[in-house]
Order: structure tokens, then C-alpha cells, then sequence
């Protein structure tokens, strides 16, 4: 009898065991096909080919493709909201806490970076903001990233393609989505307000605690590190 019995919990484990792998490699594969479809729609996402700071794009094109919630996230992991590059579906995310912007409450979630500048970038110049978007399957809060309306600014960043971002001083509701006028970058992803152990893991993480320190301390002249630098420009 106890034989049996453990045969068959070794059994179980390896049904267990095959079947998370066989979910983790059906997602990954479906992230895949996620990933081509954003390169064969590159032309049309931008005409111009700049995506110089381009988050917004990328979000509003997804959000246009009329998803259920779970292809939502996944489309939304495959892009960098600061610089506006493609990431590979095989990244591992890191995580940051932002500011929401209704009530100055710090929000612990993951962010899925192109180079790790850009998690010090997200943290010091955007903010969150929960809003409920209706789905193919379901309705659900998320919390977005975003960033004050650029649309006034007099050194609006040369590099940038206004006219995916604006119209005159109003943001382009053709090209972004956007709440309460502010400009939607991208999603910030599995959150939830952050307790004191959140607060100090990413303080203290290599990345978003001295190395950010050091680059959010640096005079915006004398940045030179990439993308960055220009998405700081348009939100700063």
C-alpha cells in the first residue's frame, strides 16, 4: 500500500511538473507571436519610423486592438514606455514603486525595461494612475504610467515626433490614450500600494537604489546615457 501510494504522488508530481512546463512554454510561444506582430505592424504603429519616447504609441495601438485582458498584459511587457524599444519576450521585469497621482501614495509594481536608466527615469519623472478599461472578456483596473501633458512645452524635444503626441497644446487622441490630461506611457504591472518591505527592496536593489540615486542627481546638461535622456525632456 505505501508503495502504491508513492508511486502514485511520484506520478502526480510529474504530471505537475509537465504541465507547468508545457504552460510556461505555450506562453512564451503566444508572447512570441505577440512580439512578431508588433514588428510586421512596426509601419504602421510609425509611419516615420521614430519611436523616439514612443510608450504611448505602443499603448494606444494595443488598446485599439480590442484584447482580452491576459494578450492586454502580454503586448504590454514587449515594450520599453520610456524609450519606446521592443523588448524581447524572454525579459525579466524589476521592480519599482511609482507616485499615484490622485492621492501621493506610493504604488509597488514591475516594469519591463529596455536598459536600466529608463527604471530611474519611470520612478523619478511619471506617476501612476488607476483606471478601469473594459476587455473582450471582462472589465479591470489597471494601474497606468503617465506623464503631465507635454503638449505646451516650448522646448518640446526635437528628437521627439510631436505629431504622434499632440495636437496644437492638446494630446493627439488619434495616436495616445489619455486620462484626465495626462498622457498614458504604458502599464505598470502586477501593483498594488506598496508596504514598508516593498519600499525598502527596491531602495536597496543595486539598480533603483544607489545607481538611480546617482543618475536622478545628475544635471539634466550633463546626462548622456540614451533614450533616456530625451524621454526625460518630454516629461521633465
Amino acid at each position: 500500500m505505501i508503495k502504491i501510494c508513492r508511486e502514485a504522488i511520484l506520478i502526480f508530481k510529474i504530471i505537475l511538473t509537465f504541465t507547468f512546463f508545457s504552460f510556461t512554454s505555450n506562453s512564451f510561444a503566444n508572447t512570441e507571436e505577440l512580439y512578431a506582430k508588433l514588428v510586421q505592424d512596426w509601419p504602421s504603429i510609425f509611419p516615420d519610423g521614430n519611436r523616439n519616447a514612443a510608450g504611448p504609441r505602443f499603448f494606444k495601438y494595443i488598446l485599439d486592438q480590442d484584447l482580452e485582458y491576459e494578450e492586454f498584459l502580454q503586448f504590454n511587457k514587449l515594450y520599453c514606455a520610456v524609450s519606446g524599444s521592443l523588448i524581447s519576450p524572454d525579459v525579466q521585469p524589476d521592480e519599482i514603486f511609482l507616485t499615484n497621482s490622485e492621492n501621493d501614495e506610493k504604488i509597488c509594481g514591475q516594469y519591463y525595461k529596455c536598459c536600466w536608466p529608463c527604471l530611474c527615469d519611470v520612478m523619478k519623472y511619471s506617476e501612476t494612475k488607476k483606471i478601469k478599461i473594459d476587455f473582450k472578456d471582462q472589465s479591470k483596473d489597471i494601474y497606468t504610467i503617465v506623464i503631465d501633458n507635454p503638449c505646451n512645452k516650448n522646448d518640446f524635444p526635437e528628437l521627439v515626433n510631436r505629431d504622434y503626441f499632440c495636437k496644437g497644446n492638446e494630446l493627439n487622441k488619434e495616436y495616445t490614450f489619455s486620462v484626465d490630461n495626462k498622457l498614458v506611457i504604458g502599464l505598470l504591472h502586477n501593483a498594488q500600494k506598496c508596504d514598508a518591505y516593498d519600499i525598502d527592496y527596491v531602495q536597496n536593489n543595486q539598480i533603483t537604489g544607489p545607481m538611480c540615486e546617482a543618475r536622478n542627481s545628475t544635471p539634466l546638461g550633463e546626462l548622456n546615457s540614451g533614450m533616456g535622456d530625451i524621454f526625460i525632456r518630454l516629461a521633465n
